[in-house]
């Protein structure tokens, strides 16, 4: 007879809940993929294994997410933080991931006049987000008619449904054609990663992985790598123009009277850094792109 013994740690396995399609699906497996999970994209299912990290990845309609995560059917979950409030579960918020972004406001016919919140007392407002509104409007001590509306919302007021709206906002184009105007801002919201409050500490432990992962591949975002050689006589100057971490990497060069200067600096500001530096005599600039920065 044979026994066979295993770390029960090797087999613990992160189940994380995705949009199953849309610009949120296609920016959250990137972020996964940048970080290491991949799955592959030709013969997608609904549930499907990660190579390289132990993950499965479970794609669901966004606003199945938080309830997914919050019974403990997935572990974790990438989904608006407008789904995630509008749900108002028992989910933890662990991270916000930085794409995704948008708003929920409250928008009027343009040719209406607003007076303020008041305006709504009374009024009938359409929305496919009605507790997020029905909790700001009591706090705001507005007597309004919601009305749930899945689907277009900003048709509504045009077809007689409402007398005004309350959506997400982009851009402002789908409002602008359809005759409205965006009045008031409620809630800003963005992707985030949320996941069950009951995970395991071995889970907790692959999550943590995971969400330093995704912050090395958010900090490399719009951050150039910058290498230069510098006259020693201007190294100081040279420091005091340079952001770090901690602080630039200085290299002797064969010529004594130069360095090698090196540091992560902001693309926003990278010309104007680049016309200071060769102002003080630098030369050699190699600018290099950068995927990941891990702190």
């Amino acid at each position: 007879m044979f026994l066979f013994f295993y770390d029960m740690e090797e087999n613990v396995m992160l189940r994380i809940a995705v949009q199953t399609k849309g610009r949120l699906n296609e920016q959250s497996m990137e972020l996964l993929k940048e970080s290491g999970v991949t799955v592959s994209q030709e013969k997608r299912k609904f549930l499907m294994r990660a190579a390289d990290f132990p993950a499965e990845i479970i794609f669901l309609r966004d606003d199945d997410i938080p309830q997914t995560v919050a019974i403990g059917a997935a572990d974790m979950g990438i989904v608006g933080y407008n789904e995630v409030a509008e749900k108002n579960l028992a989910v933890n918020v662990l991270q916000k991931l930085g794409f995704g972004g948008c708003r929920i406001s409250l928008a009027i016919p343009k040719t209406e006049t607003y007076t303020g919140l008041d305006y709504f007392n009374g009024k009938r407002v359409a929305t496919s987000y009605p507790e997020i509104l029905r909790r700001f409007f009591e706090e705001k001590g507005i007597d309004a008619q919601i009305h749930t509306i899945t689907g277009s919302v900003e048709i509504a007021p045009a077809a007689g449904l409402a007398d005004a709206i309350f959506d997400i906002v982009s851009s402002g184009g789908t409002l602008v054609s359809n005759g409205l105007v965006e009045v008031e801002k409620v809630l800003f919201s963005e992707a985030v990663l949320i996941a069950n409050p009951g995970l395991s500490e071995e889970k907790m432990a692959l999550a943590r992985q995971l969400m330093s992962r995704f912050e090395a591949v958010r900090n490399g975002i719009g951050k150039k790598y910058l290498l230069l050689n510098i006259p020693v006589a201007a190294l100081d100057e040279a420091i005091s123009l340079l952001p770090a971490m901690r602080s630039p990497t200085v290299i002797p060069l064969a010529n004594s009277e130069w360095c090698s200067l090196q540091t992560v600096v902001d693309e926003t500001n990278l010309w104007n850094l680049i016309e200071s530096l060769k102002a003080i005599g630098a030369e050699g600039i190699l600018v290099l792109s950068l995927d990941k920065i891990v702190l």
